[in-house]
């Protein structure tokens, strides 16, 4: 499902609410096995090293989170926008441990999951406004927030083949 096909019947809802919630094995899958220097070293593509990867995923998915349950709980709120790579540098996004990062991913993602899963299909034309890309309906929010994770696993399995320890790629979408 694109932003274009953003209105969707009951069953491609439930679909693209499943297609979330395995992101967490998923991502745990992409990142396992890796050692502290594998973690910290920054083969391309991309400037960001596997641990910032990580950082930004589980800070993005927490903010995307914060979003969902806005545009469930609030009329026509308001979703604030961030900038990324302030964030990592900030954050000390380089040294944060990827473990507790695919931990608190897996997690949130379960949480979010329980939540979808009981709405109406209804519930997923409310909308909140975005800061930079104006009106989101929550299914518009949940496939961006979907297909922001594959965009990023390719990074991943890309730095992993660069850095010598290649996996076999999985995705949300498969």
């Amino acid at each position: 499902m694109t932003l274009e096909n953003a209105n969707p019947n009951r069953a491609s809802v439930r679909a693209l609410i499943e297609r979330y919630a395995s992101g967490g094995p998923i991502l745990a899958f992409s990142l396992a096995g890796l050692s502290p220097e594998h973690e910290k070293a920054r083969p391309g593509p991309g400037d960001w090293s596997l641990a910032e990867v990580a950082a930004h995923l589980v800070d993005s998915d927490l903010v995307f989170a914060d979003r969902i349950k806005r545009v469930l709980a609030e009329d026509d709120p308001v979703l604030v926008a961030f900038e990324e790579n302030a964030w990592i540098a900030g954050l000390n996004g380089h040294d944060s441990p990827v473990d507790d990062a695919v931990s608190l991913f897996t997690a949130n993602r379960r949480w979010i999951h329980r939540i979808l899963a009981r709405r109406s299909e209804t519930d997923f034309a409310r909308a909140g406004r975005h800061t930079e890309r104006g009106r989101m309906t929550l299914a518009e929010l949940l496939v961006y927030v979907t297909n922001h994770l594959d965009h990023h696993l390719r990074f991943v399995y890309a730095k992993r083949a660069n850095l010598g320890i290649a996996i076999e790629p999985r995705y949300t979408s498969h």
